[in-house]
């Protein structure tokens, strides 16, 4: 038997609706919809089961709405399997989510945290003038050298996800990002595909919300990682919490290493991921980054069912 990671998705996973099955049929998940409620002092669940959609895209509300729902997916699996993983991971917003699952954050604290995070995420950059976008099928070296060619001349665009091989997303300013949906071909991409966000996230405009940030992360309580948890800024395990505090500063306005830090898992012996929340972006990226791997995405009370059928855990 392999080594197993459970993953976190970040922002883009979210759906309305998400995770009512479980609040409905078990009382743990219901709780932990309710004290997210109560820790944000308004009803989050109301956002999550019934939207609207706009409102859920919020990234103030996106967040803990993800980690809300990623925790009570998680609760319910160790409830009913009792699997601790050998390492935890998640993509960008998802690491608050892998800090709650290694003992690292209380669930309460990191709910309202990952709420401000979003609040100084939106803040960072007016309106409109921050964009993102998903470049397909060019290398990350040429990627990286049209992006700094295009920031020479002024205008500011880095790469921020290095989701999988031929998927990364640029972010920066929004002449920036425009010229590498313009240039792209000089990079080798078959396509660019502008996003629909609300700030260039993960790049160094995203600077005064790493400030911010580190003051709220400054006061918080935090435990060592009872599991290895892989940083995205630097695709390797952390558990110190002075550690963990630094990378999370710098994750807001750096790059997410998330084809590295799957990869660098692979190498450890890990053959089996367990994406816990809304979707299954994780499990897509994961199986382009390496075919061989069991995936398993644990999103609705069925998806519980199957990953009992499928193990025979």
């Amino acid at each position: 038997m392999g080594k197993t990671a459970f993953v976190f998705p970040g922002q883009g996973a979210q759906a309305v609706g998400m995770g009512k099955d479980i609040y409905d049929a078990d009382q743990r998940a219901k709780e932990i919809f309710e004290s997210a409620d109560a820790a944000l002092g308004f009803e989050l669940s109301r956002i999550i089961f019934d939207g609207p959609d706009d409102e859920l895209k919020r990234t103030f509300n996106t967040q803990p709405a993800l980690l809300t729902a990623s925790v009570a997916y998680l609760e319910l699996f160790r409830t009913r399997f009792g699997i601790t993983p050998d390492y935890v991971a998640g993509h960008s917003l998802g690491e608050y989510s892998a800090l709650v699952a290694a003992g690292v954050l209380r669930f309460e604290d990191a709910v309202r945290t990952v709420r401000a995070r979003g609040e100084f995420m939106e803040q960072a950059v007016p309106g409109g003038q921050g964009a993102m976008a998903a470049v397909l099928g060019a290398e990350r070296e040429a990627l990286q050298a049209l992006c700094a060619a295009v920031s020479a001349e002024g205008a500011v665009v880095e790469l921020a996800n290095l989701n999988c091989p031929g998927q990364i997303v640029v972010s920066g300013s929004k002449e920036g990002v425009q010229a590498i949906v313009e240039r792209g071909k000089e990079a080798g991409a078959k396509r660019v595909i502008p996003l629909e966000v609300s700030g260039p996230f993960h790049s160094s405009l995203m600077k005064p919300a790493s400030d911010k940030l580190d003051g709220v992360l400054a006061e918080l309580g935090m435990e060592p990682a009872a599991v290895p948890v892989v940083a995205n800024v630097t695709a390797r395990p952390v558990q110190e919490p002075g550690e963990i505090r630094r990378l999370l500063v710098e994750q807001v306005s750096s790059s997410v290493l998330w084809e590295d830090s799957v990869a660098w898992l692979i190498e450890q012996g890990v053959d089996t991921f367990v994406e816990f929340g809304s979707g299954t972006v994780l499990a897509g990226l994961i199986k382009k980054i390496d075919r061989s791997v069991k995936v398993y995405s644990v999103n609705s009370l069925e998806a519980l069912d199957k990953f009992q059928s499928e193990t025979a855990v």
